[in-house]
């Protein structure tokens, strides 16, 4: 049977244990953000590329050079934000991986310090991929689009 002294000093270790994935749960909240800006931009990309291909077209879009560089650019950007999209949930899955670890760690009284800093570079990096796809997403419709200014006269 198990000490009062012994039970305190576990439940101290769930706490610490708790403390230390607070941080990575933090990451993991701004991961969910990040994830939900990207994917609506895919399905802004996907409504845009469904209503020039699935239904009837304007008079001047119908015959238009313009109309497969569109699509083009739209594949291209749907491609690269699915590549962040993908990016950024192998990297909300490492951290989840993280803090199971860390709780393993606690409970098991081992030590996997090694396998703790491992993970969480991998969710690092693989986090910076996604970042990289999402602003080349963001760069590729920005070249795209084109916002004429007329001057006002006053």
């Amino acid at each position: 049977m198990s000490s009062t002294a012994e039970v305190a000093t576990n439940f101290g270790d769930i706490a610490h244990a708790i403390q230390l994935a607070l941080a990575p749960v933090f990451l993991l909240t701004g991961i969910a953000g990040l994830l939900n800006v990207v994917a609506g931009r895919l399905a802004r990309i996907i409504d845009r590329g469904r209503s020039l291909t699935e239904q009837p077209l304007p008079a001047h879009l119908q015959d238009s050079p313009e109309l497969p560089k569109e699509l083009n650019r739209l594949e291209r950007r749907r491609h690269y934000a699915s590549l962040a999209i993908t990016a950024c949930t192998c990297s909300a899955l490492l951290v989840c991986v993280v803090v199971a670890v860390i709780f393993l760690q606690v409970l098991l009284q081992v030590e996997f310090k090694w396998v703790i800093s491992a993970l969480f570079t991998a969710s690092t990096l693989t986090l910076i991929v996604g970042l990289a796809y999402f602003l080349r997403e963001v760069h590729l419709a920005t070249r795209t689009v084109r916002i004429n200014v007329i001057a006002r006269v006053e």
